[in-house]
C-alpha cells in the first residue's frame, strides 16, 4: 500500500469547516471524505467531553476487540445513515454508490494486515472508504486523505501522536456570524456556551500553531471569501500541494456545487453574506459575545470587524 498521509479539518460550529471541506474536495491530490468523518467512538470520555458530542472526538477503542467491532464503533453517522437508511439521509440526492458490506470487509482486511491499533483503525477507516466507493472520481494523483470534524482541534495531540507527519487545518470565522448561523439549526446552543467554546477553540488553535508551525495551520473564513485565490495558494503550499483551480469552487466528488447545502448552513460563502449574518445579532448579543471572546477575538484579528469589516493580522 502507498504511505498513508492525513489532513484533518477543524472548525467551531458554523465557522466554515464545510466550506473549506468542499473547496478541498476537487483537488486532484486529495482523497476528501464525503461528509463529516465523525471518527469518535463510545469510549471517548475525558475532561473535554462537555465541549462537543463524542462523534467529533478522536476515536478510542477497547483493549480487546475485533476489527469488525472496531468498524461499528466509529460513529460515522452521516455516511452510515446514507448507506443503511438512505431515505432518511439529508444526502440521499448526492449520488453516492457504495456497498457497506464490502467497505466493512475491506476495513477488516486492512486492520488485519497492519495490526490492530488506533492509528491503523483510522487508516483503515479512510482507505476502505475510497477503495469501495464505486463511483468515486479517481485522479490517480491522490496522496493525502482529508477528514473533517467540528472542534477536532481538541484532539490535536492525539492526532499528531498517531500521525506525526499529518496536518490539521483549523478554520475560524468571526463569532458573531458563527453564532447567528446557529439559529438555522433546530437546537442552537446558548450564546454563552457558544462564545466560550469559540474562545477556547481559538486559544487551542493558536497554542498548537506555535507548537507545530509546519503541521498546524490556521485559516480565517473571511480570508477565504475576501481573497480565495491568495488564501488557497498559501494553504495548499503549506500542505505541500500544488495549486489547483478545482479548489476555487466547492464540489462533491469533484463535481461543482452551486450551494453548500446540505453540508452546512453557510450556503454561498460570500463577503456580503458573512457581514449580513453577523448583523442579525442584536447590540446586546454582540456585546456579550465580545465580552466572552475578547482575548482570542483580538488575537484572531477581529477587533474592527463589526465596525469596518476589516481584519487585522493574526497574532501567533
Amino acid at each position: 500500500m502507498q504511505p498513508f498521509n492525513i489532513i484533518m479539518i477543524s472548525a467551531m460550529y458554523e465557522n466554515g469547516g464545510n466550506t473549506l471541506h468542499r473547496l478541498l474536495d476537487g483537488h486532484p491530490e486529495l482523497y476528501v471524505y464525503p461528509f463529516e468523518s465523525q471518527l469518535g467512538t463510545g469510549l471517548n470520555s475525558d475532561y473535554l467531553s462537555s465541549y462537543v458530542p463524542i462523534r467529533y472526538r478522536w476515536p478510542e477503542f477497547p483493549m480487546v476487540s475485533t476489527a469488525e467491532d472496531d468498524y461499528e464503533a466509529f460513529w460515522d453517522e452521516e455516511l452510515k445513515t446514507l448507506l443503511r437508511v438512505p431515505g432518511r439521509s439529508k444526502f440521499k440526492e448526492c449520488h453516492f454508490v457504495m456497498d457497506e458490506a464490502k467497505r466493512k470487509k475491506r476495513f477488516a482486511e486492512i486492520v488485519t494486515q497492519l495490526g490492530r491499533a488506533r492509528a491503523h483503525n483510522v487508516e483503515a477507516f479512510f482507505r476502505s472508504t475510497f477503495e469501495t466507493w464505486e463511483n468515486y472520481n479517481h485522479t490517480g494523483q491522490e496522496k493525502y486523505y482529508v477528514g473533517y470534524n467540528p472542534l477536532q482541534v481538541l484532539d490535536t495531540e492525539k492526532i499528531f501522536t498517531d500521525f506525526p507527519d499529518g496536518h490539521i487545518i483549523h478554520i475560524v470565522r468571526n463569532p458573531y456570524s458563527g453564532y447567528a448561523d446557529q439559529f438555522r439549526r433546530p437546537f442552537p446552543p446558548s450564546l454563552e456556551r457558544y462564545a466560550h467554546a469559540w474562545a477556547y477553540a481559538q486559544m487551542l488553535a493558536l497554542t498548537y500553531k506555535a507548537k507545530y508551525p509546519n503541521h498546524f495551520h490556521i485559516v480565517r473564513f473571511e480570508d477565504v471569501v475576501n481573497d480565495r485565490s491568495k488564501t488557497m495558494v498559501e494553504l495548499l503550499s503549506a500542505l505541500g500541494l500544488s495549486f489547483s483551480e478545482k479548489s476555487m469552487v466547492p464540489s462533491f466528488n469533484g463535481i461543482e456545487l452551486k450551494s453548500i447545502a446540505p453540508w452546512g448552513t453557510i450556503r454561498t460563502a460570500t463577503l456580503e453574506e458573512n457581514r449580513l449574518t453577523a448583523n442579525e445579532l442584536s447590540l446586546e448579543q454582540k456585546k456579550l459575545v465580545y465580552d466572552i471572546t475578547n482575548i482570542t477575538h483580538r488575537m484572531m484579528g477581529y477587533d474592527k470587524f463589526l465596525e469596518t469589516g476589516c481584519l487585522e493580522p493574526i497574532v501567533y
